[in-house]
């Protein structure tokens, strides 16, 4: 009896356990039940009903401005934003061969997080926060030139981008601390705000826009799933197969980037979401790339979403960003990778 399940086409190629597919779907009924969580607490809370009621097209006034006004955009946004931070993880993991691989170790967030500081100091008086956005995703994109450039030798190793990949976050760590201390106190507080990461005041125009990338960066990513499998065997191995090795390395990072300079643009410097969630996931499925790219999504949603509900609850009347949370978690999950990483 096979204890597979294959998806072969002319764009897509992968196979996995059956076993892990119900993994999956856990993680998708965990994911749907923590959405429906944060859209009954807050403030004021709404009963389950009432909000599936709103959700159906149900006219109760007052909590369909609760529900698909103020919370069901905030509460999206955390799902797309973890789920973003998580899946660029997962490939950078995938293509470096290295368990604490995350776009803010390898420098990515880094560089959206100098621009986006830069934005604020300089040029958010004379062309309006609406930019912001574009600047934080320049920022990562050059730094993940970078990254690559420098990592260059006849080739890139995933060991040389590793190395280069922390000096780039190293250097852009510095350049944001000295524009936060040379620019303006109110300055320096929202770019401290956003550096955190939160979600807090998410409407749907930045749902929408924050969207699309997902909706394009994770069908190519799945395109790629059997090659990522192959390349992780080793380069030899990978280069026998037929992988194009180098070409292919590219193409991940500037797919991770894709993945996390939306998310990181939108709402702010999240950090360790796109190391753990990876990590969560290979313990409950099979270490095929195309399973583990949905529940590394799941769990990356989860973590957000469960920080920016903290974040609303725990402390009112006072909004804590969900990035407080979130590193609470990452910090020590961190070090223990670091710990096991010894042996």
């Amino acid at each position: 009896m096979d204890n597979s399940f294959s998806v072969r086409n002319r764009l897509f190629s992968f196979s996995v356990p059956r076993r892990s597919i119900g993994a999956c779907f856990i993680a998708m009924g965990v994911f749907l039940a923590i959405i429906l969580l944060s859209l009954c607490l807050g403030d004021e809370s709404i009963s389950p009903f009432r909000v599936i009621a709103v959700l159906l097209g149900n006219e109760d006034q007052g909590a369909h401005f609760i529900v698909e006004t103020l919370r069901l955009p905030r509460v999206l946004m955390a799902a797309m934003v973890g789920a973003a931070l998580a899946s660029s993880g997962l490939v950078l993991q995938s293509m470096i061969r290295n368990p604490l691989a995350s776009p803010d170790i390898i420098g990515i967030t880094g560089g959206a997080s100098a621009a986006a500081v830069c934005f604020l100091s300089f040029f958010s008086a004379a062309l309006g926060i609406v930019w912001l956005p574009v600047f934080a995703i320049a920022g990562s994109l050059v730094a993940a030139l970078c990254i690559y450039a420098l990592a260059w030798n006849g080739g890139v190793t995933p060991m040389r981008l590793v190395l280069v990949g922390i000096g780039i976050s190293a250097a852009m760590g510095a350049v944001t601390t000295f524009v936060i201390a040379a620019s303006p106190l109110s300055t320096s507080i929202t770019a401290y705000i956003w550096l955190t990461g939160s979600v807090y005041g998410a409407g749907w125009a930045e749902v929408t826009a924050l969207l699309p990338w997902l909706l394009i960066s994770w069908p190519v990513a799945l395109y790629y799933a059997r090659r990522v499998n192959a390349q992780e065997l080793g380069d030899q191995l990978a280069t026998g197969l037929g992988v194009p090795v180098q070409r292919l390395r590219l193409v991940l990072l500037f797919l991770s980037v894709m993945m996390a300079a939306p998310a990181i643009a939108y709402a702010g410097a999240v950090g360790f979401v796109g190391m753990i969630a990876p990590h969560i996931a290979r313990r409950f499925v099979s270490r095929s790339f195309a399973l583990l790219l949905p529940v590394s999504a799941f769990v990356g949603s989860c973590l957000v979403m469960l920080a920016d509900l903290c974040g609303r609850l725990l402390f009112q009347p006072l909004d804590i960003p969900a990035g407080v949370f979130v590193s609470a978690i990452g910090a020590p999950f961190f070090i223990y990778l670091l710990y096991r990483q010894r042996f």
